[in-house]
Order: C-alpha cells, then sequence, then structure tokens
C-alpha cells in the first residue's frame, strides 16, 4: 500500500455520493445492493481507497459466498472497480492500490477465487472477449493472474435503449409491434402506477405466475420486499404496477443510478394478456427512468449469442433467456456484449474442483 492513498472506514452516505457521481455508476455497486445480497446468502466487504484530501479515490464492493464442504467462499466482484477519473496522474499507483486491497480482503474472507465481472461494453469478436489486454484502456495497472472464466453470474448480452431524445423519438426506433402494442396499452383503461410496500405481494405473485409459465426460478418473495425497502424509499427504484379494473397485469422493478437505470425484475399475470399491461408497465418505466435524468436503460439479459444468431432463433426457441429476446428486441435498443467473467485464482485445488463441478453441471443439463 502506498502512502498516497489509504483503505478506510467510510459511511454508506460517502459511499453512495461517489458511486452516484461516478461515470459508471452502477446499481450492483450500491451500498443497498451488498446489503441486499447480505440478507440472502452472501456477505459484503466494501473498500475504499482515501486521497491525501480525504476523498474517495477508488471503490470495489466484493460479495463473497460460501462453497460447499467448508472449502472457502468465492469473491465476487460486479460492475467495478470504480477509480476516480482526477487523480493527476496517480491513477496507476491508485489502482495497484486498489488491487492489492481487494485481493487482501478476498484472502481475510478466506476466498479460493475472485470472479470479476467488468461490466465494461464493448463490440469484440468472440477471440477479444477471452484477450485480458482489451480491459486496459479502463484498468491500466491491471495486475497478472485473471483468466477467462467458465462461469458468469449477470447475463453478459443485453439491450441497451438510448433514452436521451424524446419520447417521440425513443419509440420511432422501436419495431412496428412494439409501437402499436404499447398504444393499445394506453387506449384499454389500463392504469399505472408506482407501487407501494403493500404491492410488492402483488407483484410477487405476478412473478411466481411469470416463472411458472416460462419455466425460470424466481426469487422468494422476501427478497423483493428486502429490494423495495433498500432502494424505492431512496428514490433509487421503483415499483411499477399495471391494473386494469382492479386486476393486476404486470410489474416492473426498475432501478437507476446515475446516467443508467435497469430493467431487472419483470412480471405479468395471466389474466388479459390481450390489453398489453407488459407493454404499457415497460414504457412507463422507461418514462420514470427518463424523468430521473438517466440516458440510457439496460434491458438486462438476453441470451449469450450474436446478433446474427438472435435474429436467426428468436421465433423457435423460448427456453432459458430467448423466452424474453422476442419481446426485448423491439425496443429499438442496440445488443451489446460486455467483457463477461474473469477469474483470480488464490487456491489451485478448490479453483480446479469448481471448474469441474461446472462441467459436471453442465453434462447433466
Amino acid at each position: 500500500m502506498t502512502n498516497q492513498f489509504q483503505v478506510s472506514t467510510i459511511t454508506p452516505a460517502q459511499w453512495e455520493a461517489f458511486i452516484t457521481a461516478h461515470p459508471r455508476a452502477h446499481v450492483l455497486q450500491q451500498w443497498a445492493w451488498g446489503d441486499l445480497k447480505a440478507a440472502f446468502g452472501w456477505q459484503s466487504d466494501r473498500i475504499a481507497l482515501i486521497n491525501t484530501s480525504g476523498e474517495i479515490a477508488a471503490a470495489a464492493q466484493v460479495l463473497y459466498r460460501r462453497l460447499p464442504f467448508r472449502l472457502g467462499t468465492m469473491a465476487y466482484l460486479a460492475m467495478g472497480p470504480l477509480v476516480s477519473d482526477n487523480m493527476q496522474g496517480a491513477s496507476d499507483q491508485l489502482e495497484v492500490a486498489l488491487w492489492k486491497a481487494i485481493d487482501a480482503t478476498s484472502q481475510k474472507h478466506h476466498a479460493a477465487f475472485l470472479k470479476w465481472e467488468p461490466g465494461i461494453f464493448a463490440n469484440l469478436s468472440s477471440n477479444a472477449i477471452t484477450d485480458i489486454s482489451v480491459l486496459s484502456t479502463q484498468y491500466p495497472a491491471l495486475p497478472d493472474g485473471f483468466r477467462p472464466s467458465p462461469q458468469t453470474v449477470q447475463p453478459p448480452n443485453t439491450v441497451m435503449i438510448d433514452i436521451s431524445s424524446s419520447e417521440e423519438s425513443i419509440m420511432a426506433r422501436m419495431n412496428q409491434g412494439t409501437r402499436r402494442k404499447i398504444r393499445q396499452s394506453l387506449k384499454n383503461g389500463i392504469t399505472y402506477r408506482e407501487g407501494t410496500k403493500a404491492d410488492v405481494t402483488i407483484f410477487t405473485g405476478m412473478m411466481n405466475t411469470t416463472g411458472e409459465r416460462n419455466a425460470f426460478g424466481v426469487h422468494d418473495p422476501t427478497y423483493y420486499a428486502k429490494a423495495y425497502d433498500l432502494f424505492v424509499p431512496q428514490g433509487d427504484s421503483a415499483l411499477i404496477i399495471a391494473e386494469h379494473e382492479g386486476d393486476p397485469l404486470a410489474g416492473i422493478m426498475v432501478f437507476a443510478k446515475g446516467q443508467t437505470a435497469w430493467y431487472l425484475y419483470g412480471a405479468s399475470s395471466n389474466v388479459k394478456r390481450n390489453l398489453m399491461g407488459a407493454y404499457g408497465v415497460q414504457w412507463a418505466a422507461i418514462q420514470w427512468a427518463k424523468a430521473k435524468g438517466c440516458t440510457e436503460y439496460d434491458m438486462w439479459g438476453i441470451p449469450d449469442a450474436d446478433e446474427t444468431t438472435l435474429e436467426a432463433q428468436f421465433e423457435s426457441r423460448s427456453d432459458g433467456l430467448w423466452g424474453v429476446y422476442g419481446f426485448k428486441r423491439g425496443w429499438g435498443g442496440s445488443v451489446v456484449r460486455s467483457l463477461g467473467a474473469w477469474d483470480k485464482v488464490y487456491n489451485p485445488v478448490i479453483y480446479a474442483a469448481y471448474q469441474l463441478a461446472l462441467k459436471v453441471r453442465s453434462k447433466a443439463e
């Protein structure tokens, strides 16, 4: 550790101020996200480096999950670390100190390896995705030891919508079918409102219905209730509910931080689906994000395939994230891929067992 930058204990308010002001601000680096995951089987640790003026110069929230058979933990760093752009020539020194602190903290938590998802998007070939050098523009002092991971936690592919222009311009970029369904949803007497804590029960009921209908797993109802408590009262999220004559039709939990909003959780009921409430509630979420000052809207998760494959297969496939791609593709966004996941190994024996377990699970599926 250098004398110029020191690891320091900070308050949640200081952390949030730094995250919010950063150009790569992300919900998964918010203090509240660490609290949410800590309530459901993870541990969280926040690493903040302070400069000589007492200001946060870099930050990384790292989560830890226990591995089976008392084999330690997996450390997980998502959508960070975040390093200040205002270090006047000391950025490499700062980054070296930050990565050392991340390693030390991970080893304190008995991590067998660190899984890192930097959350950086780029138009890359499949070969470039595995080249660590592509991260050097964002992290010029990146230490040795990272390797492409066989497992991602967050979906690497997404659809990103530019919402910096007018609502008319946003809608003009959508395909004709999506525009028509949005307009239909606005003419059917559906009401769209920001939900209260009492509406979380309605939302979780629709989440269970959606999971059963589309064969994917959903969180326990207490998870969504906790997320509501941590984010909605602070203004960093909204639960938007679509209803028609007392019947709940659809719901979205949308999150926002800095310039970006994320569509993390969405659900719809099995009643009156012909009214297109799922389209109207998504449009209401985009309008909420614009009102928050966001300029981009992340649809959060589509199949990990190139755009040619996506377009060739979306009408014939409904497994995994294919079931949602047909919906998300119509909103006028761009298909982008992140740099995926990278692993740094602290215990080679345990890491080898982890890789073997992934291969066995993949064959079983």
